[in-house]
């Protein structure tokens, strides 16, 4: 069975208030897209990497892959202007692909996934069509309408959801197949794709880590340049 990662890059960073694109920003002396490059590529259980990248950027995501990736980046493709348009666009440049071939999908701007993590999705991945990475949340979340609290769901049934996230890459497209007939279709993540489109289809929750944080805001970044003077020194980021 074989294992491909695809490590999307096609967020332009406007959150973060960049010219360039976050995950083309360094931190700690190397692009936040080449620490998830050189993760993924050093992963025995990994077959391939691919990378998504932002449209006008394939040039430079090429040149970092090259420079982490240990030459196991076999494509760098663009991708769409939403999450969705950018894993359509891995899907149909992994169309060869048999059904049951794993796929984990990472995003770029959370540097710090660990070999941990990949395992921990690996091993669900043999019993199930899709796994997620979650944490438990700390915080009380609500749901607010017009300025009131309308619901606040118990917080040990909460988790705060990381990627990678994993799938058979059969299941992912008969997602992606349905969600395509669908006018209203919208998703922030692919896990949310299957789980409206395919209910019926567990989705796995596996044990993600802190410090694969997302850098999404500024203070993000100050965060990131300190888990990676860690990893610098020798010390779990």
């Amino acid at each position: 069975m074989r294992t491909v990662a695809v490590i999307l890059a096609g967020g332009t960073g406007r959150r973060i208030g960049a010219a360039t694109p976050k995950q083309l920003l360094d931190v700690g002396g190397r692009p936040i897209l080449g620490y998830s490059v050189a993760t993924f590529a050093a992963h025995p259980a990994i077959d391939d990497v691919r990378v998504v990248m932002a449209r006008g950027h394939t040039s430079v995501a090429r040149e970092i892959a090259d420079r982490y990736g240990a030459g196991r980046v076999s494509r760098v493709i663009e991708g769409g202007a939403t999450r969705s348009e950018s894993t359509l666009a891995a899907l149909r440049d992994l169309a060869g692909e048999p059904d049951d071939t794993r796929v984990l999908l990472h995003d770029a701007a959370r540097p710090f996934v660990t070999a941990g993590i990949v395992d921990r999705c690996l091993a669900a991945l043999e019993s199930f069509e899709a796994v997620a990475v979650g944490l438990p949340t700390t915080d009380t979340v609500v749901a607010v309408e017009d300025g009131l609290v309308k619901a606040m769901p118990p917080r040990d049934t909460l988790s705060r959801f990381q990627t990678p996230q994993g799938f058979r890459i059969g299941t992912l497209r008969k997602a992606y197949e349905l969600a395509a007939a669908d006018p209203g279709f919208a998703a922030t993540d692919d896990c949310g794709v299957v789980h409206r489109y395919l209910p019926d289809v567990p989705i796995r929750v596996v044990e993600g880590d802190e410090r694969n944080l997302k850098v999404t805001h500024p203070l993000d970044i100050v965060i990131a340049e300190h888990l990676a003077g860690r990893a610098a020194d020798g010390e779990a980021p």
